[in-house]
């Protein structure tokens, strides 16, 4: 904490970094992905919008097709939405894991 700017953010809203991750074209949407209750933080169900997350934390919900979940773990928080290259850098996506042949 000591390192840290004074003005820097540790924790943000849930509907808040989804927008900013561009998960959703608007706020009031990201707000219905995480009021669906089909949102997990670190593995707890949420239908908090205002839930905080952190970096770090894995979350998980659903594919933009609807048919599959997404992992991702947060690596970064955001003060503002920037373009979607800047949105990607604040997570990062856990690969599926593929079970391992019995032998």
């Amino acid at each position: 904490m000591k390192d840290e700017p004074p003005d820097a953010i540790t924790a943000q809203r849930l509907d808040s970094w989804l927008w900013c991750a561009r998960f959703a074209r608007n706020r009031p949407d990201c707000a219905r992905i995480a009021q669906g209750g089909l949102v997990r933080i670190n593995r707890q169900r949420t239908e908090k919008a205002h839930a905080l997350v952190r970096p770090g934390d894995i979350l998980t919900l659903p594919a933009p097709a609807g048919d599959q979940v997404m992992v991702l773990r947060i690596a970064a928080l955001a003060r503002r939405r920037g373009p979607a290259a800047a949105a990607r850098l604040l997570y990062e996506i856990i690969p599926e894991r593929t079970p391992s042949p019995v032998s």
